[in-house]
């Protein structure tokens, strides 16, 4: 990494990266459930699951801002959600594009994130509940689906966290 980025992000305290990283996580799961209400978009098992990703790992973020200290742990623990979200949304981009090709969610045996989303979408609808197709591109903003951004979103986080994995801080 180079020293002008190393400088740059070591000039704010930890604390402040983590808040930031929180609060965007959470407005990236806010503004998804205000497109869906507005535009009255019908979200499917992987846009609810990538939902809860975004607010997993805003939650981790922010206990990273309460507890500095474990930094590094919140870091990894992110990076690990994001790669999910990232693999999620690819697969969702994948379904988009070949949807001749793709098993349509809920048309097969459920998998696991399709059994999570119906278990967290039976205990809270106004969330989690999924009433869509994932081969469908209901928003498309600047030539990219919500899953297309939503892939862009998870890698940048990830991306964000290697980062700040690898400055070295003085101690707050």
């Amino acid at each position: 990494m180079s020293a002008f980025l190393s400088a740059c992000i070591s000039r704010y305290p930890i604390r402040a990266w983590f808040a930031a990283l929180g609060v965007g996580c959470l407005g990236v799961a806010v503004a998804g459930m205000q497109l869906q209400h507005l535009l009255s978009l019908a979200p499917c098992p992987y846009c609810i699951f990538q939902r809860l990703l975004y607010m997993v790992i805003g939650t981790l973020a922010l206990l990273g801002f309460l507890l500095p200290v474990a930094g590094p742990f919140w870091a990894v623990a992110i990076i690990v959600l994001a790669l999910l979200g990232a693999g999620v949304a690819g697969f969702q981009t994948w379904m988009q594009a070949y949807p001749d090709l793709a098993p349509e969610c809920s048309f097969t045996d459920p998998n696991l994130i399709e059994r999570l989303v119906d278990l967290l979408g039976m205990q809270w609808p106004s969330l989690f509940l999924a009433t869509g197709f994932c081969t469908s591109k209901e928003w498309i903003f600047l030539g990219l689906s919500m899953a297309n951004w939503s892939f862009l979103v998870f890698s940048g986080v990830v991306i964000y966290c290697v980062l700040l994995l690898q400055v070295k801080r003085l101690p707050e």
